[in-house]
């Protein structure tokens, strides 16, 4: 039984000024209902901490409703706070009430948290606590970006009458099982740990033994202790650089004094365990009600199985109101950051032109569209996917993804056997090798690839996201480069790339990772999207198959995506090797469970190509390849 420790033990002081001073507070003061701190019961009779902006009308309005596990508490200073205020600030005074609410067992939410916020019925039961509000038209539109959005797609599967439209943006978390992508909720690419989540548990997970409010406490009391107290833990600052080095890798919370939770039963899960079937993700045998406006960005961490996902809803959902109601946009930008492009937008090192979108018109004609049945042709002028290419530097529409006219060119593996780093032999042609001059390289897990920019978020400054110069990267032996010769003519490369590499070692298991390059005439290599694969998964996630020494495997790796022009006098470029660190887990290479091990086996890892093992990517270009003559 839980012992209920004094408030003033775990609550931090908040300066009763921050809210009253806020101009978006005091113009919603004006013009708003608003209601702090309602404790929404659920099912069970645990209660959800609410707050709810509404217009001062007597009609009935539609919900835009947020569920999050970040605070909220708009009497607490913060970046998160400020964007609360504004957007309901903008939702009242465009007829909507604005809701938000914190998973159970977050902050003032009562009972235990998981990740994603289970159970689904707490979603369920507040789409129905809202529809029944007398100031309620009845439907209610969901809204949010990532953890304030990956919950979305499990709930969307009951079918809750009143969840009538969805924003789902920068998602990737929700997303269990998707076609060939098993990343259980970005836990997973290609059977390797995304190391994001060590970092992001961190600063989220409730410890054990965190001290909790009394139960039954009153809105009344709510509303008051809010104002001076406040439910969030203060978490000594980590650099994550260092510390996702630690090994064991189920240790590294531990290692650095973080809380106890969720993540020292997530870290032991092999990708095909059943418990990530029993929570918030989304998995493709499951069902879907709601119509969808998706929100992708290049430089997200799971920009592949989003993709995935739209075109699942799109292709195998039986209700053709629902699998004809999916939108989508694909924006230049790192997690979350569609709203930050800008006439020259820039992603790491890369600048992208003018990558700006008038979100604020799509989104609300979305909701005016299905929450309040105006805006009637919205839907005949929104195109069905707005795609930004990189490179020519535009946005882009297209009625399917990929693009109808994108055609797989298989680009094949080549070398004299000395692919090692860019001053090696290695080259990309559309015609395969007739023998095999295979590149052996060593792969030791006590010294990896570092990751390098890239398709990531949430690793503190570990990982520093986007477009990043690879040249001096590309001077490391352990890391296999092929070079197509320079464009005659400009190609544009959108839509999902496939790899399959032919693999042989001398230990049990290792990982292949592969990353796509744009290299400028000048040398610049601008990596695009990178993925990975552990090889004991090769043969399917529901079961370990290791290598024997001397045997060649074949390992296909989940898809890649862009949307790139590659100019003319630019070149396509692949990065092989066997870590992408910390951007994924290192793999030991023993063969043992990883996560309970600290010790290393060097790996000498052999790529072939030839007739007989072609090793091969294939990119869905649109118009004609044209290539320089060596």
């Amino acid at each position: 039984m839980k012992k209920y420790l004094l408030l003033f033990l775990l609550i931090i002081f908040i300066r009763p000024a921050d809210a009253q001073d806020d101009p978006a507070w005091k113009e919603l003061n004006e013009i708003a209902v608003i209601d702090q701190k309602v404790m929404m019961p659920m099912r069970d009779g645990i209660r959800l901490a609410t707050d709810i902006y509404r217009p001062k009308t007597d009609e009935k309005v539609p919900v835009i409703f947020s569920r999050t596990p970040y605070n909220f508490n708009s009497w607490r200073d913060g970046e998160f706070r400020g964007r609360t205020l504004q957007r309901a600030l903008e939702a009242v005074k465009r007829g909507y009430a604005y809701v938000v609410q914190n998973e159970r067992g977050r902050f003032f939410s009562e009972g235990e948290w998981d990740i994603l916020g289970t159970p689904l019925t707490d979603g369920y039961d507040a789409f129905s606590w809202l529809a029944d509000q007398p100031w309620s038209n009845g439907k209610v539109g969901t809204l949010g970006c990532s953890s304030t959005a990956e919950w979305q797609m499990a709930v969307a599967a009951m079918d809750h009458p009143a969840h009538a439209a969805m924003v789902p943006q920068g998602f990737g978390a929700g997303v269990g099982r998707v076609g060939e992508f098993y990343e259980q909720g970005n836990w997973y690419r290609g059977g390797a740990e995304q190391m994001l989540f060590f970092a992001w548990l961190y600063s989220t997970q409730h410890d054990e033994m965190a001290p909790v409010l009394p139960e039954g406490i009153t809105q009344e009391d709510l509303q008051r202790i809010q104002r001076f107290y406040d439910m969030a833990p203060e978490y000594p600052r980590v650099d994550w650089s260092e510390g996702l080095q630690h090994l064991p890798i189920q240790d590294i919370i531990k290692n650095v004094d973080g809380p106890k939770g969720v993540f020292e039963k997530m870290v032991r899960r092999k990708p095909n365990d059943p418990a990530w079937y029993e929570g918030g993700l989304y998995h493709d045998d499951m069902g879907f009600g709601v119509p969808s406006f998706w929100f992708v960005s290049w430089y997200d961490v799971s920009s592949s199985p989003n993709l995935a996902l739209f075109n699942h809803v799109r292709n195998n959902i039986e209700d053709p109101e629902v699998a004809d109601n999916q939108y989508l946009v694909i924006a230049p930008t790192l997690h979350c950051g569609f709203t930050r492009a800008t006439e020259n937008t820039v992603v790491g090192e890369r600048s992208v032109g003018d990558a700006t979108l008038d979100y604020d018109h799509l989104v609300y004609g979305w909701f005016d569209h299905w929450l309040k049945g105006e805006n009637e042709d919205f839907l005949e002028t929104l195109p069905r996917v707005q795609y930004f290419t990189m490179g020519s530097n535009e946005w882009q529409t297209s009625e399917t993804w990929p693009p109808q006219d994108a055609q797989m060119t298989a680009f094949y593996l080549d070398s004299d056997g000395s692919a090692n780093s860019r001053f090696g032999d290695g080259t990309l042609d559309t015609s395969p090798p007739d023998e095999d001059h295979p590149d052996t390289f060593t792969y030791d897990p006590m010294n990896p690839v570092p990751s390098y920019g890239g398709n990531v978020c949430c690793t503190g400054n570990a990982v520093q996201g986007g477009a990043f110069d690879q040249q001096q990267m590309e001077t490391r032996n352990d890391i296999l480069v092929y070079t197509s010769d320079p464009l005659e003519e400009g190609i544009e490369i959108s839509g999902f790339i496939e790899s399959t590499l032919f693999l042989s070692s001398d230990v049990k298991d290792t990982d292949v990772t592969i990353k796509i390059i744009d290299v400028y005439p000048d040398g610049k290599a601008y990596n695009l999207d990178e993925t990975i694969q552990r090889v004991r998964y090769r043969e399917g996630y529901d079961k370990e198959v290791f290598m024997e020494e001397g045997n060649v495997y074949e390992v296909n790796l989940t898809p890649m995506s862009t949307s790139n022009f590659f100019a003319k006098g630019h070149r396509i470029r692949i990065e092989i090797s066997s870590s992408n660190f910390p951007r994924f887990a290192r793999n030991l290479n023993t063969g043992g469970n990883n996560f309970d091990e600290s010790e290393g086996v060097v790996a000498h890892n052999t790529i072939h190509h030839s007739k007989d093992h072609p090793s091969v990517i294939k990119l869905p270009i649109v118009g004609n390849l044209k290539l320089e003559q060596r």
